[in-house]
C-alpha cells in the first residue's frame, strides 16, 4: 500500500458552532452551545477518514478503516496496544497448538465472550469469518489466499468442531508469519447469524456490513457518514472490560491548521493530522501534548534496471551516497519521517537499524568514474504531494553536484503509479506501507521477484516494477517464509536485508512518524504503531 501526504491549503475557517457540538447533535440529538472542554467519559478525534471505502472486514484496507475495526472486532489473536513489543497474544482464541507436520493449527476459543447482540462468540463464527474472507475475494483477500486456501477448499481446509478451530495450509509455514497474518483487518470474526440474516442476493453480508456492524470488541458503530464521521458506542459486555470512554466521535477534518484550532480551543481531544508548522505551534501550551509515534510506512527511491545507465552497480551505489538523508529530516520533513534505510520498518522481526550511506559527494564522484558511464540523465516519477516533491528537488540538486541529472515528472498518484507498473519510469520515488504485521510482507514485495518477464505482469512487487531480478534473494525469502524457529527467521531477514542494501537498486531512505496533539488530560491514546491500528478502549481522560 502507498500512503499520500500532502501539505494542507491553508485558508480563514468560521465557526458558528464547535466542531463537538455539531458531533454530539448529530449522533445524540442534543442541541444548543456547549463548553469547550469534551466530557470526561467520551473522545472526540480531528482525523483524515476521506480514504474509508468500506467497513465490512472482509473488505477494507484503508488505513483509517482500520481504526474502526480494530475497535469493533476481536480476532483469534491480537495486539495489545499498551504492549506492541510483544507481538501477538490470545484474543478470542485463548490458545493454540500446532501439528506436527506444521500444517495445522488448532484454536480453542475463550469461554465467555460475547457480540453486541448479547449471542455466544463461537468456533463456528469464527471459521465463517475467515472462510468468507476467502469466498467474497474482495482485495485484501491476498493475505489468507497466500496460504493455498481457495473457495473450493475452504470449508475443509478451515473447520470448527465444538469449541476448536482449526486451519489447514497447503505447506508448512512459520507460525509467527500465519498468526501475524490473523491479526490484519481480515481477521476479524463476525457474527454469523447476524450477517446471514442480511445477506443479499449471495454477497455474504457484504453490502449490509459495509455501513454496519457484527462484533465483539470494545465498540460498535452507531453510524458512519463517509467521508465525514463515523460514531462508536461502548461495548459495557467487553471482554477485557467496559472502557471508559462511554462514546467516540471521529471526525473528518483535512487541513492541519484546522485541527490545531480545534485542540487548541479544546472541541476535539486528539488531532491525528498535525504537519510540522502546527506541531511548532503548540509549543509552550501547557494544556496539550504532542506525541510522536513511530508507523510502518517507508520513503524509498527505486531505478528500473532496464535503463543501462541505471543498471550499472557503480552507479547504483554512487546514488546511495548523494541522498542528504540527515539534511532531509532535520528540515522540511522534521518530526514527520526520520532516516530508515532497511525495507523492513523499525520494530518487526528481524528490522535492523544499520545506516550504511550518507551524503557523501567525493565517495560518489569516486565511484562514477570507476562506473565508467558518462553523461547520465534519467526521468524520475513523483506523486503529487508536498514532501515528495520536496525530497526529489533535494535529490535533484544533490545529483546535479556530482553531474547527474535528474528530470522531475510530477503527476497524480493514479498516472505516476501506472507508469511505475508498467516499467516505464527510470526512477520512482514514493512510499510503501506493509498488508500485516510480518516480514514477509515487505520481503515478498522488495527482495522477491521469480519471474522479471514482461509478460509475468507481477505488478504488485516492487522488485518487478524496476525490472530488477533479485537473483539469490527470492530463494532466501521462500526460506524464510516457512522458517519455523523464530530467531533463525529473524537472522535470516536480518542478513537479507544487509545483503539487499549493498546490491539492490533501491535506496531505502525514511520510516514515517506520525506526530499527534492531545489534550494533555487524555491518557493512554495510543496511534498504533509501525503493526496496528489505534485502540480507543484504553483511552482515560
Amino acid at each position: 500500500m502507498t500512503s499520500n501526504f500532502s501539505k494542507p491549503l491553508r485558508r480563514r475557517v468560521f465557526f458558528k458552532q464547535s466542531l463537538f457540538s455539531l458531533a454530539l447533535c448529530a449522533t445524540v440529538g442534543m442541541g444548543g452551545t456547549l463548553q469547550a472542554a469534551t466530557p470526561d467519559n467520551m473522545l472526540v478525534i480531528a482525523h483524515r477518514i476521506d480514504d474509508i471505502v468500506t467497513l465490512d472486514p472482509a473488505q477494507s484496507f484503508e488505513f483509517a478503516g482500520a481504526d474502526v475495526n480494530y475497535n469493533i472486532y476481536g480476532k483469534l489473536v491480537n495486539f495489545d496496544p499498551l504492549n506492541l513489543d510483544a507481538g501477538y497474544q490470545p484474543d478470542l482464541a485463548e490458545s493454540w497448538e500446532v501439528s506436527e507436520d506444521g500444517k495445522s493449527i488448532t484454536f480453542t476459543m475463550r469461554e465467555g465472550v460475547k457480540f453486541h447482540s448479547g449471542n455466544p462468540v463461537t468456533a463456528e463464527d469464527a471459521a465463517f469469518s475467515l472462510q468468507r474472507v476467502i469466498k467474497l475475494n474482495k482485495t485484501p483477500a491476498f493475505i489468507l489466499t497466500q496460504f493455498g486456501f481457495t473457495p473450493e477448499n475452504v470449508e475443509e481446509t478451515i473447520v470448527a468442531d465444538g469449541n476448536t478451530l482449526t486451519i489447514t495450509t497447503d505447506k508448512k509455514y512459520a507460525t509467527s508469519f500465519v498468526l501475524n497474518c490473523l491479526t490484519s483487518t481480515i481477521g476479524a470474526i463476525v457474527e454469523k447469524a447476524l450477517v446471514m440474516e442480511n445477506e443479499k442476493e449471495g454477497d455474504l453480508g457484504n453490502d449490509w456490513l459495509a455501513t454496519h456492524s457484527a462484533g465483539s470488541g470494545a465498540y460498535k458503530l452507531v453510524n458512519w457518514k463517509p467521508s465525514e464521521s463515523y460514531t462508536l458506542a461502548a461495548n459495557p459486555d467487553f471482554y477485557l472490560g467496559e472502557p471508559g470512554m462511554k462514546r467516540v466521535i471521529v471526525q473528518h477534518i483535512q487541513e492541519s491548521t484546522t485541527q490545531r484550532l480545534l485542540l487548541e480551543k479544546g472541541d476535539v481531544d486528539v488531532a491525528r493530522n498535525l504537519n510540522p508548522e502546527d506541531v511548532a505551534g503548540l509549543e509552550g501550551n501547557e494544556e496539550v501534548a504532542v506525541d510522536t509515534d513511530l508507523k510502518g510506512n517507508l520513503m524509498y527511491i527505486s531505478f528500473n534496471q532496464k535503463n543501462e545507465q541505471l543498471s550499472n552497480p557503480k552507479v547504483i551505489e554512487a546514488i546511495k551516497y548523494l541522498v542528504d538523508y540527515n539534511g532531509m529530516e532535520n528540515s522540511f520533513l522534521k518530526g514527520q519521517w526520520r532516516v530508515h534505510q532497511s525495507f523492513l520498518p523499525a520494530t518487526y522481526l528481524g528490522a535492523i537499524e544499520d545506516k550504511p550511506y550518507s551524503f557523501n559527494l567525493e565517495k560518489a564522484k569516486a565511484l562514477l568514474a570507476e562506473s565508467g558511464v558518462e553523461n547520465i540523465e534519467f526521468e524520475a516519477g513523483v506523486r503529487e504531494a508536498q514532501e515528495r516533491i520536496e525530497i526529489a528537488q533535494s535529490l535533484q540538486n544533490t545529483f546535479a553536484q556530482a553531474g547527474i541529472k535528474m528530470n522531475i515528472t510530477v503527476g497524480t498518484g493514479k498516472q505516476i503509479l501506472t507508469r511505475f507498473r508498467a516499467r516505464e519510469l527510470d526512477m520512482y520515488l514514493g512510499a510503501w506501507g506493509p498488508d500485516y504485521p510480518d516480514p514477509q510482507t515487505n520481503a515478498g514485495t522488495f527482495a522477491f521477484n521469480p519471474d522479471n518477464s514482461d509478460e509475468a505482469q507481477a505488478t504488485g512487487l516492487l522488485a518487478y516494477r524496476n525490472a530488477w531480478d533479485p537473483g539469490p534473494f527470492t530463494a532466501v525469502v521462500e526460506e524464510a517464509v516457512v522458517e519455523g524457529d523464530n530467531d533463525k527467521r529473524r537472522a535470516m531477514y536480518e542478513q537479507l536485508q544487509r545483503d539487499f542494501q549493498a546490491t539492490a537498486p533501491f535506496v531505502i531512505m525514511f520510516q514515517k512518524t506520525e506526530q499527534s496533539g492531545r489534550q494533555a488530560k487524555v491518557q493512554n491514546f495510543t496511534i498504533g504503531g509501525p503493526v496496528t491500528a489505534s485502540a480507543y478502549w484504553p483511552v482515560s481522560k
